[in-house]
């Protein structure tokens, strides 16, 4: 995995990226957005510091994830790259359906009349073909998998680090999926990564 900090003058609405979609497409190699790919917020050190932490920890890196899918998504490296798959990880996922229902909202309502790259399809119908996310502390997301996510997302832990679930994963696990079937619970414990990264589960 490379963890790289793009530039902001170079957005993923940019053909910066087109030889680098095209590569991922035909290696079958899935593009990774970590938490804190965003354009801007490694640059800002200044900003997580005293009080301005919490503002930094969640605004400012869900602002940038949300910004980075939306240039996949509205400037249409998805439709270019049909076989591309993305992953945005350890951004949690509870705010994902909800922007997606927007976005196609306003489509429908704007369609006809703005100017401008738009996607071939409504956001939400790219989930689970080329859009992927993982979690690993979300009870409000994971509330909803059932209905959106089932197929998309992946829970992680984050270990060693100071936001994961450890040593209290199975606790977690337990509390945000146990209300969910054990087919679906399956599905985003184990077999969604297995099939997105092409890999076989051990019996």
């Amino acid at each position: 995995m490379i963890w790289q900090n793009p530039p902001e003058e170079l957005p993923f609405s940019s053909d910066h990226y087109e030889r680098f979609w095209a590569a991922a497409q035909d290696l079958g190699m899935p593009v990774t957005l970590h938490i804190l790919t965003g354009h801007g917020y490694m640059q800002k050190a200044h900003l997580r510091q005293g009080t301005e932490h919490y503002r930094s920890s969640v605004n400012i890196k869900l602002f940038e994830v949300m910004n980075s899918l939306f240039d996949l998504v509205f400037y249409q490296a998805l439709d270019r790259y049909p076989k591309l798959k993305i992953v945005l990880s350890e951004n949690e996922i509870g705010w994902i359906p909800f922007t997606l229902q927007q976005w196609g909202y306003y489509l429908g309502r704007h369609r006809e009349r703005e100017p401008g790259p738009r996607p071939d399809k409504l956001p939400n119908e790219y989930v689970a073909d080329q859009l992927f996310a993982t979690f690993f502390n979300d009870p409000i997301g994971a509330q909803y998998l059932s209905t959106w996510g089932q197929d998309a997302c992946m829970w992680s832990n984050d270990y060693p680090h100071a936001n994961s679930t450890w040593p209290n994963s199975r606790k977690v696990i337990a509390n945000q999926l146990g209300h969910l079937p054990s087919e679906i619970r399956t599905k985003v414990l184990s077999t969604n990564v297995s099939r997105l990264y092409d890999f076989e589960i051990p019996s």
